[in-house]
C-alpha cells in the first residue's frame, strides 16, 4: 500500500524552526564566547592578584632584615603563611639565590630546591609563567629581592590552574543559567510571532503561497469584469487591467496607492466607491462608458477596505435603446396598419355609397400627408439609419399627437459618414434627443414638468407664427467636409438656464424613478465622438439640442475602421 506523501510543514513553521535554530546557535556563540573571555579574564586576574602579591612581599623591608639572620625561615616562614592566607592565593615561597626553599606551605618542603624557572628573576627581572610544581599546575610570578641594588633572594607566589578553573566553572553556571533563560525567552517570542504569522497565511506553506500569488496574478489579468480593492483608507490597494479600462485609466497611470478622490471620476461614481454600505448592480456613467457598480465592505473587527466589481453596461444600454426604438417603431407600424384599415373601410364605404369622386379625394389627401414626410426624409437623408429612425420616430410623434418636420437645410449625402462613426452612437444620439423632445412637445409649453430629462422647467418664449396647442418637433441633420450636425428642437415648456448642466446628468429626470439616462448617454457618445453637446433656447419656445460631431478625414478614418474589421476578422 502507498503512503500518502506528508503534507510539508508550513511556512509560519518552517521560519520558526529556522528561527529557534538561530536563536540557539546565536547563544550557544553567545556563552562560548563568553566562557572563553572568562577563562582569559580569570588568568589574567590570577596572573595580577600573584604578581602584586610577590612584589609586595620582595619589597618588605622585613624580609630583607630577616634575610640578614642566621635562620630566615623562622621569621620568613609565619609571614609568607600570613600573606598566602589574607591574598587566598596557593603559596608563596622565598628562597635564596641558589634556590633553596625558606618558605612553603608544605613545611616539609622547606630547605629542597624551588621547582621552577629562576634565570630571568636572576638577572633582575619579574615574569609570570605557568608550571606543575609540588602543588600541581600554577599560575606564578617569580621577582627579585634586592638589597641596596644586589639580589639577596627570590619571592615566587602563584595560584594553582584548579584553584583557577573553579572560579571559571562558577561563572559558568550562571552563565549557562543567563543561555538558557535567553533560550527560552527568544523561542517563547517566535513562537508568539509565528503563531501570528501563521493566522496570517492560513497554514500555507511557502510553495503553496508562491502559486496562491501566481494564479492571484493571473486571475486579475485573466478576467473581464472590473476589480477595484480599496484599504481602510479608502486607497487602492490593487486594480485590474479591465478596471482601469472601465475608469478610463491609462497603463501607465500609477493607481496604487491613491485615493479614489484623485481619480478625476464622476462624483456619483466616487461617491458610490467610498460609501461603506455595500451596493448592488449601480448604473453608473463615465465619460465613455456606462457600468454596473457592485461594492462590498471588508470587515474583520473593523473596517478594513472595499471590493468592488465593475461591468462594462455601455453595449447592452446602447442595445436596449435600439431594442425600445424598434419597439416603438413596430408599435407605430402596427398602430398605422389599424389607422390604414379603417382608413380604407371608409373608403370602400364612400364606393359603396356611389360617393367615388369624394372616395377619391380622401384616399389621395391621405396618401399625400404620408408621402410628403417620407419623400423629404429619404431625399435629404441618403444615410439609411437615420432615415429610418427618422421616419419611425416620426409614426410614433403621430401617434402621440405630435409632429415631426425635417429642417429645409437637412443633408447627408450617401457616403457622407465615415466608418469610424458608429451607426449606434448615431442612433443613441439622434433617437434619445427626439425622445424627449417628443415627450416635452406632447406636455405643451405649460406642460407642469417639461421635457422628460428636465428638471424646474422654465416656460420658454413661444415663437410667432407657431399655432397654439400644436406640438412639433423639429430635426436638423446635416454633414459637410468637417462636422456633422445634429439639431433637436421642440415646442414645450423649455429648460431654464440654471439647469443646463443637471440635464446631462444621471438620474435627472422629472418622469419618476428608472429615467433620467438618455440625455447622459448622447452626452457620452458624443464624447466618445470627439463631439459636443449644446443645449439653448429653441425659435419655438422650447429647448434646442445641438451635437457637433467632427468627421476630418474621410479617408483616413476608414481605412482605419477597414484595418480593424480585419483584426477582429482575423
Amino acid at each position: 500500500m502507498r503512503l500518502p506523501r506528508a503534507r510539508p510543514r508550513s511556512l509560519a513553521g518552517q521560519l520558526f524552526a529556522m528561527q529557534v535554530v538561530l536563536i540557539a546557535a546565536v547563544v550557544a556563540g553567545c556563552a562560548v564566547f563568553a566562557y572563553a573571555s572568562g577563562s582569559a579574564q580569570a588568568e589574567e586576574t590570577a596572573a595580577r592578584q600573584v604578581r602584586v602579591a610577590a612584589l609586595a612581599v620582595a619589597d618588605s623591608p622585613s624580609v630583607r632584615e630577616a634575610i640578614r639572620t642566621p635562620d630566615p625561615s623562622a621569621v620568613l616562614q609565619p609571614y609568607a603563611e600570613r600573606v598566602r592566607e589574607d591574598t587566598g592565593i596557593a603559596f608563596v615561597t622565598i628562597m635564596d639565590t641558589e634556590r633553596v626553599r625558606w618558605t612553603h606551605p608544605d613545611t616539609s618542603q622547606i630547605g629542597d630546591t624551588f621547582l621552577g624557572n629562576t634565570a630571568k628573576a636572576l638577572r633582575g627581572q619579574t615574569f609570570t609563567e605557568t608550571y606543575t610544581g609540588t602543588l600541581g599546575p600554577s599560575i606564578r610570578v617569580v621577582t627579585p629581592i634586592r638589597d641596596d641594588e644586589k639580589i639577596v633572594g627570590l619571592v615566587s607566589a602563584g595560584i594553582t590552574v584548579d584553584r583557577v578553573s573553579s572560579q571559571v566553572r562558577e561563572q559558568l553556571g550562571a552563565l549557562a543559567l543567563a543561555a538558557g533563560g535567553a533560550l527560552a525567552l527568544g523561542g517563547i517570542g517566535t513562537y508568539v510571532i509565528n503563531a501570528r504569522l501563521r493566522r496570517h497565511t492560513h497554514g500555507m506553506n511557502a510553495a503553496e503561497l508562491s502559486r496562491l500569488h501566481d494564479y492571484h496574478q493571473a486571475t486579475l489579468h485573466a478576467v473581464r469584469e472590473g476589480l477595484l480593492m480599496l484599504d481602510g483608507r479608502r486607497r487602492i490597494a490593487l486594480v485590474n487591467d479591465a478596471g482601469r479600462e472601465l475608469l478610463g485609466l491609462g497603463p501607465d497611470t500609477e493607481a496604487v496607492g491613491r485615493t479614489v478622490d484623485e481619480l478625476a471620476l464622476p462624483a456619483p461614481l466616487t461617491g458610490a466607491l467610498l460609501a461603506s454600505e455595500s451596493r448592488v448592480d449601480e448604473l453608473h456613467l463615465t465619460a465613455d462608458r456606462v457600468i454596473v457598480v457592485n461594492t462590498r465592505p471588508v470587515v474583520g473587527g473593523e473596517q478594513r477596505g472595499t471590493v468592488v466589481t465593475l461591468r462594462d453596461h455601455t453595449e447592452l444600454q446602447a442595445l436596449t435603446g435600439e431594442l425600445d426604438s424598434e419597439r416603438g417603431f413596430t408599435q407605430a407600424l402596427r398602430s398605422q396598419a389599424h389607422e390604414a384599415a379603417n382608413r380604407l373601410h371608409t373608403v370602400v364605404s364612400l364606393i359603396e355609397l356611389g360617393r367615388v369622386e369624394e372616395a377619391v379625394d380622401f384616399a389621395t389627401a391621405e396618401l399625400e400627408l404620408a408621402q410628403v414626410l417620407t419623400d423629404r426624409v429619404v431625399g435629404a437623408v441618403e444615410e439609411p439609419v437615420l432615415a429610418a429612425l427618422l421616419l419611425g420616430k416620426a409614426a410614433q410623434g403621430h401617434e402621440r399627437g405630435v409632429e415631426l418636420v425635417l429642417a429645409e437645410d437637412s443633408l447627408i449625402d450617401d457616403g457622407a459618414l465615415p466608418p469610424s462613426l458608429a451607426q449606434r452612437d448615431l442612433v443613441t444620439i439622434l433617437g434619445n434627443l427626439i425622445d424627449n423632445a417628443v415627450d416635452a412637445a406632447s406636455e405643451g409649453p405649460e406642460g407642469a414638468e417639461g421635457p422628460a430629462e428636465s428638471g424646474a422647467a422654465v416656460p420658454g418664449p413661444r415663437a410667432a407664427g407657431v399655432p397654439a396647442g400644436r406640438a412639433r418637433v423639429t430635426v436638423t441633420a446635416l454633414a459637410d467636409e468637417r462636422e456633422l450636425l445634429l439639431r433637436v428642437a421642440d415646442t414645450g415648456a423649455g429648460i431654464g438656464p440654471e439647469a443646463a448642466d443637471e440635464v446631462f446628468r444621471r438620474g435627472w429626470s422629472t418622469h419618476g424613478a428608472g429615467r433620467g439616462l438618455g440625455l447622459a448617454l448622447v452626452r457620452q457618445a458624443a464624447h466618445r465622438n470627439g463631439g459636443t453637446v449644446e443645449l439653448d433656447a429653441g425659435p419655438d419656445g422650447g429647448a434646442r439640442f445641438t451635437v457637433r460631431l467632427p468627421l476630418g478625414d474621410r479617408t483616413a478614418k476608414s481605412e482605419a475602421a477597414g484595418a480593424r474589421t480585419k483584426e477582429v476578422t482575423a
